[in-house]
């Protein structure tokens, strides 16, 4: 039993009380304010978004716990795997078709936060029954939603710690974790203001599958219990094997001759375009048939992207306009689809991972590495620091400091084949090495839930007679 549960009740009768409030019903009633509060104030920027993106509109009843009404017709058990977005759904994978496998009479569903990880969560997660919306965390929209999941065990990718839903899971039973979870230096001062909340809402979790000591020690520091926490790896590497089978559809748009350079500038956030842009420009004197395909972070940005590399004076297209079975024309592809970056990091002569050369803390340098790419990043990768410290400790990548860098470094990297060549082995030996967060994951998975509880019960579900309409 876990022993910060033990003796509580439901309304924490043993707690302090404030005013008439138990002191953690105090702070999850202003935790629940802070919400609303926050909702009140960013609502004219949904309202823009809708308006010029037409995003969210088609999202908000799902976020309102109103999900479709073939959604688990049938009210059958689940798991709940919670991704927020494009790199946690593609993680997801490590451990999709294996739960599917040890649960078979499980339901197995996958939410996202943003448009982008849901739609790489339907295209590229297989063994999945179906993928929503995650929900507000407000009370009455938790629990609507716990009706209609039906989780038994409800799993959080990385730190996504939502306390309503967390705290709703407990009072009904339902098991929880964080696999691949990790806390990062930006993060942790942060959590650290609000322990005494933080403490309580880490209570609810039951296990913690964690990708280092680091955030080990950062949790253990919190309030969480060093009993539930279990240090893992991270799942990332072992859900790269998918990435390599390739996708020929892709694949089929960029017919490279094979003495064409192809620069791919991936994940990139606004500031960084510009000087990719520059870099390539320079380079190009040498190379003059290169080929540059950027992809930004954000959908949003394609249009903006797609403008400053043609004002730049490159040919530009985007890949949704790129012929089939035909080799681009343009000198830049402006990568305007989701869910394709990894595929097209085979086809890479040098690698540039963008969030890096602004301070947005990087992006996922294991995907071209699986395909043994040289990788170029830059100052800022405190999102990845200790997988990047790995790579630049075994001179399996290279760091840049400066635009000035950047341009050196291409430059260098497109006309010596040799130092390719040996930059993307290691990468590729880091990625083998590092692989067997999967099993790990899964007997935490094993022991907080045993298989033999899911067998169904044997009861027989009635049919149900619909009346047919008019």
């Amino acid at each position: 039993m876990n022993p910060l549960r033990e003796g509580q009740t439901t309304d924490y009768t043993a707690d302090a009380f404030i005013g008439g409030l138990s002191l953690p019903r105090l702070m999850y009633f202003l935790y629940t304010l802070l919400i609303l509060v926050f909702f009140a104030v960013v609502s004219p920027y949904f309202v823009y978004q809708a308006i010029r993106y037409k995003k969210y509109i088609g999202t908000l009843r799902q976020r309102l716990g109103y999900l479709p009404v073939s959604f688990n017709i049938d009210g059958d058990e689940s798991i709940w795997i919670h991704a927020v977005s494009v790199g946690e759904a593609l993680t997801a994978r490590a451990l999709a078709a294996e739960l599917k496998a040890a649960y078979p009479r499980l339901r197995l569903f996958i939410s996202t936060t943003t448009i982008a990880g849901q739609q790489v969560a339907r295209r590229n997660v297989q063994h999945v029954d179906d993928v929503f919306y995650f929900p507000f965390d407000l009370g009455v929209i938790v629990r609507r939603t716990l009706r209609l999941v039906k989780p038994r065990l409800f799993v959080m990718m990385e730190t996504e710690i939502w306390p309503n839903l967390l705290r709703r899971c407990r009072e009904t039973g339902v098991k929880t974790m964080v696999v691949n979870g990790r806390i990062s230096a930006r993060s942790y001062p942060r959590y650290r203001l609000v322990r005494l909340l933080f403490r309580r809402v880490l209570a609810d979790i039951d296990r913690f599958c964690v990708q280092n000591e680091e955030s080990r020690r950062r949790l253990l520091d919190l309030g969480a219990e060093g009993a539930r926490i279990t240090v893992t790896g991270s799942l990332k590497f072992d859900s790269l094997h998918l990435s390599a089978r390739g996708d020929d559809r892709v694949l089929r748009c960029f017919r490279i001759s094979e003495n064409r350079p192809v620069v791919v500038a991936g994940s990139t956030m606004r500031g960084e375009e510009a000087a990719v842009l520059a870099a390539f420009g320079h380079v190009r004197g040498n190379a003059t048939r290169a080929l540059l395909v950027i992809a930004p972070r954000h959908p949003e940005r394609f249009a903006e992207v797609e403008a400053l590399a043609a004002e730049s004076g490159f040919r530009t297209v985007r890949r949704s306009e790129l012929e089939m079975d035909a080799e681009p024309r343009a000198d830049v592809v402006v990568l305007d689809t989701i869910g394709e970056l990894a595929q097209i990091y085979q086809i890479a002569t040098v690698v540039f991972v963008g969030g890096s050369l602004v301070d947005t803390g990087g992006h996922n340098i294991l995907e071209p590495a699986i395909f043994g790419k040289p990788i170029v990043f830059g100052p800022y990768m405190q999102n990845f620091a200790e997988i990047a410290q790995a790579f630049l400790s075994a001179d399996a990548a290279v760091q840049v400091q400066t635009p000035a860098d950047l341009e050196q470094t291409l430059r260098h990297l497109l006309t010596d084949a040799g130092e390719r060549a040996r930059l993307g082995l290691a990468a590729r030996q880091i990625v083998e090495a590092n692989r067997g967060a999967r099993e790990k994951t899964l007997a935490v998975v094993v022991d907080l839930l045993p298989p033999a509880e899911t067998a169904p019960g044997g009861v027989l579900r009635p049919f149900r007679i619909v009346p047919r309409q008019g």
